[in-house]
């Protein structure tokens, strides 16, 4: 049964994100996709049926979940007149689009200019890529029931407006990109967060093919090869994330043979690309950085002080404290711990108390500096974070480590 359940969950997870497409572009509701899409999940799993086409099974049954639902809101049984009888699955799924993929295509709807840009990234996590609202939060670095209050104000907003669910022209699609950029980058950092993809194994990939087919239908914009860029190499190091034990490994620790040079090159080429097009900004900068990491490879050292200047160059177009822990880092190998520990506490906000990395890092610097009770501190406080099990495990070897950190 157990088996079941798992075969179950994967093709759910696989299905969601082309199901919930479909039907939000047909009932013009993404609240009510989305439940009907969970009834349907829930019916399957309760049934323990394996139908051939989970995919088409899950789509005919979340359809006739949202009847149900409509039938029960008598204020909205003009719709049903409107949607008429029921089509094929093909007819739904596979319609000509420019945009060919479901995922893509509904992350550029949600992705509308009406909406804050963070709204609507929020949103396109929650609905396109499943993310649990507690994941968005942590990646937003903000609290949960104000994320919640964030994705459904967004949703609000979409029908009070009565905003259409369909592409606009590909001339206004530049309007959209920063957010929909926006939107993948944050679902490939929850991905990387979890080392071991135990939360979503497949979520990693599905970001890597996206951002190469954004790559493919834009090809002129350096913002969107530098994002490409940048998952292929942070995708390069995935073998050498998690050791034998399941616990996650700093990147400064990775053995580089476990690299996939491939991937480096894929993405040395596409920044080249970049430097032919010209422009670009913080993807650009986010990119260099890690290719900086990667040389790593070639020639077994790191160019920190560089590092630390593309850190510089990002700060001045991105702000934000999440560039600013990772300077700090970044400072503390060029220079030295205290250097690294002076810059954490120059980070203004009240939020990093809730941000497992700033924490993390602080641990690291402070055992560095001697400073091991201080360290012990800052991992415990990193651990009640909830941090995913292979960073769980890193942090706890730390902790139980801590009297030969500073060694």
């Amino acid at each position: 049964m157990a088996d079941g359940r798992v075969s179950a969950g994967s093709a759910i997870a696989a299905a969601r994100p082309r199901v919930v497409a479909a039907l939000a572009a047909q009932l013009r509701d993404l609240d009510l996709a989305e439940d009907a899409f969970a009834e349907a999940a829930r019916a399957l799993i309760e049934s323990g049926a394996a139908p051939d086409r989970p995919q088409a099974w899950l789509y005919v049954t979340a359809r006739r979940k949202a009847f149900d639902m409509l039938r029960k809101r008598r204020a909205e049984a003009r719709l049903l007149e409107t949607m008429g009888a029921e089509p094929d699955m093909a007819e739904v799924l596979h319609l000509p689009d420019p945009i060919p993929d479901e995922r893509l295509r509904l992350i550029f709807i949600c992705c509308h200019p009406a909406l804050a840009t963070e709204a609507r990234a929020a949103l396109a996590l929650r609905v396109v890529c499943g993310l649990p609202v507690a994941e968005i939060a942590r990646v937003f670095v903000m609290t949960e029931p104000a994320m919640y209050q964030r994705i459904t104000r967004a949703k609000a907003k979409i029908r009070e407006a009565r905003i259409a669910f369909e592409l606009p022209p590909r001339r206004l699609w530049q309007e959209r990109i920063e957010a929909v950029l926006l939107t993948l980058e944050l679902a490939y950092t929850a991905a990387y967060q979890d080392a071991a993809g135990e939360r979503d194994g497949e979520l990693a990939a599905e970001i890597d093919r996206l951002a190469a087919m954004l790559a493919e239908l834009l090809p002129g914009e350096p913002e969107i090869l530098s994002f490409a860029a940048l998952v292929a190499l942070a995708r390069s190091r995935e073998q050498a994330r998690v050791d034998a034990r399941g616990a996650m490994v700093p990147l400064s620790r990775q053995d580089t043979a476990l690299w996939d040079c491939a991937a480096i090159m894929r993405a040395q080429d596409l920044l080249e690309r970049v430097n032919r097009v010209g422009g670009g900004g913080a993807m650009r900068l986010m990119a260099a950085i890690q290719l900086a990491h990667a040389r790593r490879l070639f020639d077994g050292t790191v160019d920190w002080p560089a590092i630390v200047a593309l850190y510089d160059a990002l700060l001045a177009v991105r702000p934000d404290p999440v560039v600013a822990i990772n300077r700090a880092a970044a400072l503390a190998r060029a220079e030295s711990p205290a250097a690294g520990l002076a810059a954490l506490d120059d980070i203004p906000g009240r939020r990093l108390a809730r941000f497992r990395p700033y924490h993390a890092v602080r641990a690291e610097l402070l055992a560095q500096a001697g400073q091991r009770e201080a360290a012990g501190d800052s991992l415990r406080a990193a651990l009640s974070l909830d941090p995913p099990g292979a960073e769980r495990l890193y942090l706890e070897d730390r902790l139980e480590a801590l009297p030969e950190l500073g060694d």
